[in-house]
Parts: structure tokens; C-alpha cells; sequence
């Protein structure tokens, strides 16, 4: 009976490791196409930036574009957060700003294909492949305060403390990734390759980024916890966080041409 048991522990586990992730399936829409980016000195071209005009959470026109940006304006990091199930669950994804004019979202997601729904499970057993969503504000953070209704999520954005140098560094380190990603897939895991822990990842190429805490496993925790580390406007939490929602401000400003600007207004800043 023992042998038995280890040899079918052994035929599952050699079939799960033999699953192996693609960038050929049939993919919902919003994850049809993968961003890559082109970089000669301080310019950096993103091809396929998502941009879709959204009527509803199923009903979109799906648009991309390339955008063209100068590193050398790259002078802010955002961390987003989108509530929609309590307190300790979020998603979270980093938007990076030029100048004030430009805002790149960058938000990591697993890549589901055409009518597939997400599963926490089953994203510890390879079911998702990884992507890198690339995409406008008016898209990504639009969707989840204007656009969808059930359930409702409730977004807040939080001005990162750091230098140019630093935000920059960040940037470069993500579009590695998703430069790699579209050559070579990797599979998403809930636990360990998922958008927080992977955001971590990302800011460890600066000295001194934030070391693991139990606090980005549960990801509605991940704002205080960098608020605890001193990477955000030094208030405290509770006033800061009800400072940082947007979902007002967003719905005010609709599809706007200034939607970042606008959800910005009134912020706290870092310093």
C-alpha cells in the first residue's frame, strides 16, 4: 500500500512538472497582446500599450498604442491598491509618472484565456501564465473604480518616497521582465509569483528596498506595511489612507483626457 501511494505521488508529481507554460493560447481579450519595450539611451518606446474604452466590465473596444517616453522625465512612483473583499486582500500594481503629463501603469495578472475565471487555487498548480499588463490609467485604474460593479472595488493610490534614480531603476527592471515574459512564459503562483511579491522583487534592485514581511502574503496589508517602512507620506496611516482613495475622484473624472492628473489632486505628498 505504501509503494503504492508513493508511486502515485510520483505519476502527479511528474505530470504536474511537466505542464509547461505558452504564449500561444486563445486569451481573453484584455490579455491578448503582451507590451515590450524598446530602449535606446533615455528614450523608451512600449509597444502595445493597452488603452481599451470600456461600457462595461464585459462590453470594451480593445485599443492599444505605442508610447514613446524620455527616462530623464521619469520623476514618480505610485503604488495602487484595489479592495474588494476586505481589508486584507487587495490588488496592487505600481504606476510610474513623467513630468506629470505621462503615467505608465504597470500591473501584474495572470494571463487567462478566453472564458476562464480566477482561481486562488488554482493558481498554486500552474493553471495562469504571468503577464505584465502595460496599460493607460484611464484603463487600468478606470476599470476598477469606474467600471466595475460586482463586485465594487474601492482603489487607493500612494505616492512612493524614493529619487528619480531609484524610480527609474524600477522601471528599466520591469520592462526586463515583460521583454522576457514575451519570449519566454512563466507561470503565475499565488503565493510566491503573484502582483505584490513580484512588485518586491522589482524595487530590491535599489539598496535598502523593503525585506519580506508576512504583510505582503496578505495583500491588503501591503500599504501599511510600506507606510510602517517610511516609503510613504509620513501621516498617520488611518488619515492617510482615507486621503489616498480615489474612487470619487475617478468617477468625477471619467475618461477624461486628465484622468491622472485629476485622481491625483489633493494627495498627500511623500515628503
Amino acid at each position: 500500500m505504501l509503494a503504492a501511494c508513493v508511486a502515485g505521488a510520483l505519476a502527479v508529481g511528474l505530470a504536474f512538472s511537466a505542464v509547461r507554460p505558452s504564449n500561444d493560447r486563445d486569451w481573453a481579450p484584455e490579455y491578448a497582446r503582451l507590451t515590450r519595450a524598446s530602449i535606446e539611451g533615455e528614450r523608451v518606446t512600449l509597444h502595445d500599450v493597452r488603452g481599451f474604452e470600456y461600457r462595461s466590465e464585459t462590453d470594451f473596444t480593445p485599443r492599444y498604442h505605442d508610447s514613446t517616453l524620455d527616462l530623464r522625465e521619469l520623476d514618480s512612483l505610485d503604488l495602487v491598491a484595489s479592495y474588494w473583499m476586505g481589508d486584507a486582500i487587495a490588488h496592487t500594481f505600481l504606476s510610474f509618472g513623467f513630468g506629470g503629463h505621462d503615467y505608465v501603469a504597470i500591473s501584474i495578472e495572470t494571463r487567462r484565456e478566453r472564458g476562464e475565471d480566477y482561481s486562488a487555487l488554482a493558481g498554486f498548480f500552474r493553471r495562469y501564465e504571468l503577464a505584465y499588463v502595460v496599460a493607460d490609467e484611464r484603463d487600468v485604474v478606470r476599470l476598477r473604480t469606474n467600471v466595475r460593479r460586482d463586485p465594487p472595488e474601492d482603489v487607493y493610490l500612494y505616492h512612493l518616497r524614493g529619487t528619480p534614480a531609484g524610480f527609474r531603476a524600477v522601471f528599466l527592471d520591469y520592462l526586463r521582465e515583460a521583454n522576457a515574459l514575451a519570449v519566454q512564459p512563466v507561470f503565475y503562483n499565488t503565493l510566491f509569483t503573484n502582483c505584490t511579491t513580484d512588485i518586491l522583487t522589482h524595487l530590491r534592485v535599489n539598496p535598502g528596498a523593503l525585506p519580506f514581511s508576512w504583510k505582503l502574503l496578505l495583500s491588503g496589508y501591503a500599504a501599511e506595511y510600506a507606510w510602517e517602512r517610511g516609503a510613504l507620506a509620513p501621516l498617520p496611516f488611518a488619515e492617510l489612507r482615507a486621503r489616498s482613495r480615489i474612487n470619487d475622484a475617478a468617477r468625477a473624472a471619467d475618461a477624461a483626457p486628465d484622468f491622472s492628473q485629476r485622481i491625483r489632486q489633493g494627495l498627500p505628498s511623500p515628503r
